[in-house]
């Protein structure tokens, strides 16, 4: 066999044994019945950071799009009118269909300034949380809490002031008990609670 030959053939067996391994290789290093799993926090992280984007999407995208064009606004009384909801209502309306699925997941926005009263804080470790995250807004305030006889970790995280047109809405609101929120300030949070085992 000449030298071309047995470099031909040599670079042909090569790229059978690569191939064969990047095909082979995964199957038999993750068998069906590996289980991953993830620490809570970064399970919540994960949760949050989906939460984030669609609700900054939402408000950039559609809202502040359609109001500008003059299309459609978004208003408070979204469902009895043909307006799109405000980004906080589309938000805590997500969250809602959320817990509906019976996953043990459910998300929500609280504050200690809520324009809705139904946004208080519902356990002492969300209060906690909303009074923590004023001054470290940057990390989450979490824990473990119970509710009745279920156990939850939670997450509260900073709900800050990212538009003008959502300072906008909590500074004039006629119910809103604070009405000197500037950019970039902590209005409030998204809490997650994430069911666990007994």
């Amino acid at each position: 066999m000449s030298s071309s030959n047995k470099w031909l053939w040599g670079a042909a067996l090569l790229g059978f044994v690569i191939g064969g391994a990047t095909v082979l290789w995964p199957g038999r290093t993750l068998p069906e019945t590996t289980s991953l799993s993830l620490p809570m926090d970064t399970v919540a992280d994960y949760l949050h950071a989906v939460i984030e984007a669609d609700r900054d999407v939402y408000t950039r995208h559609v809202v502040e799009r359609m109001q500008t064009k003059g299309i459609v606004v978004a208003s408070e009384n979204w469902e009895g009118q043909s307006t799109l909801p405000l980004p906080a209502q589309f938000l805590i309306e997500s969250g809602r269909n959320v817990g509906k699925k019976g996953l043990g997941v459910q998300y929500r926005l609280i504050s200690l300034w809520p324009i809705n009263k139904r946004n208080v804080a519902a356990t002492p470790l969300q209060s906690i949380g909303l009074g923590t995250i004023l001054t470290q807004p940057n990390r989450p305030y979490t824990g473990v809490t119970r509710v009745a006889e279920k156990r939850y970790y939670e997450a509260v995280y900073a709900d800050l002031a990212v538009t003008q047109a959502c300072i906008g809405c909590h500074n004039a609101h006629p119910d809103s008990p604070k009405r000197d929120f500037k950019l970039n300030d902590v209005m409030g949070a998204i809490v997650i609670s994430i069911q666990l085992g007994q």
